[in-house]
């Protein structure tokens, strides 16, 4: 698919965490882009994307969408050959008060609205749709059900609710919405790429991605008492949205894609990379808390027992050889991606 002069491609959530990155890595590769932001008022998010615009004059075009508004995406798709849907809320599950309305509905009905506009736009050949490792399982004990307990695309996650992980079943839910549709017709075709814990530079401010949220919490000191031992699939920002275009670029590319290192890391290992650098931050833990007090006090800090149960201290391998073998993916070392996600936090905060 060579990208001068041929069709514009649309990135839904185009000023978000992983937008913005896929956004600038299209543009960098030669492509027109379409993006949609939630509105376009939002100078402080919208600004990455202004500074593109200048950077590529012409190339980049903005459009207000909401994903809950039927036929909002019908401007923007116009003209389109691949869309990439990359929009939908995340936020980790203590900050979520009432999982339909803030997960679900976004997600699967957001979904619905970029499918239908994609059925009205015939331009469009394919889908490539930003999933999560999430969809795949519910909670890590559930990977040990799995062949060899490793982390495989074969899965779907069978175990979430709206009560219990809202986030995980919303992004099921609309997953498989998303491939009853492709089944439906012969029209496009849909790649999904289902990344873990995405860190790295954030090119917005303030994002209200859980993933930075997340990090924000060891780095503000949260856990400065030491670091509770939980531990995350984790991927580059910047794989991320290269996976993205390889997975249009690459006409055999099918199915699902892990996007995630091999081996998960946990908060005491984040804390003891980016002391390497920054070693008189005090905030960071400096040791590993034992099992007994997260299981005593996790429910104060939102935890729910049966949460500390499926995830304390448990760790699985990630198949992600489908990522490196067809869509060419190398996976930049931990220790990179989270200094650089660290010294991008720091620089924010610096700059308010």
């Amino acid at each position: 698919m060579g990208a001068e002069g041929s069709a514009p491609v649309l990135v839904t959530g185009g000023s978000g965490f992983v937008g913005s990155h896929l956004v600038q890595r299209l543009l960098e590769r030669g492509y027109d882009v379409h993006a949609t932001v939630r509105g376009t008022a939002d100078a402080a998010k919208v600004r990455p994307l202004r500074l593109m615009q200048e950077a590529h004059p012409g190339r980049l075009s903005l459009f207000e969408a909401d994903l809950l508004t039927p036929g909002a995406f019908d401007e923007a798709m116009s003209g389109c050959r691949v869309v990439f849907h990359v929009a939908s809320p995340f936020r980790v599950p203590e900050k979520i008060k009432d999982g339909r309305r803030e997960m679900v509905d976004p997600a699967l009905l957001g979904t619905r609205n970029v499918l239908a506009a994609i059925e009205r736009t015939h331009t469009v050949d394919q889908l490539v749709l930003t999933s999560t490792v999430g969809a795949i399982f519910g909670d890590y004990a559930d990977v040990a059900a799995m062949d060899d307990g490793v982390l495989s695309e074969r899965y779907f996650n069978t175990t979430s609710t709206v009560e219990n992980n809202p986030y995980h079943y919303a992004k099921t839910v609309a997953e498989r919405a998303a491939w009853d549709a492709e089944a439906a017709q012969g029209r496009w075709r849909m790649v999904s790429v289902n990344p873990g814990l995405i860190l790295g530079p954030s090119l917005t401010p303030a994002s209200e991605s859980g993933s930075l949220f997340l990090l924000q919490e060891l780095f503000k000191g949260y856990f400065f008492y030491g670091a509770p031992d939980f531990s995350f699939t984790t991927v580059d920002v910047r794989e991320v949205a290269d996976a993205h275009i390889a997975a249009a670029e690459n006409p055999a590319a099918k199915g699902r894609y892990i996007l995630a290192a091999a081996a998960m890391t946990s908060f005491h290992e984040m804390s003891r990379i980016i002391r390497t650098r920054h070693p008189r931050d005090l905030r960071l833990p400096r040791t590993a808390l034992p099992h007994w007090p997260v299981r005593v006090l996790g429910p104060a800090f939102g935890l729910s027992q049966d949460y500390i149960r499926k995830h304390l201290g448990i760790r699985f391998r990630v198949d992600n050889s489908r990522s490196v073998n067809e869509l060419g993916i190398t996976y930049r070392p931990i220790e990179q991606t989270l200094l650089d996600h660290y010294e991008a936090w720091r620089s924010q905060r610096a700059a308010k």
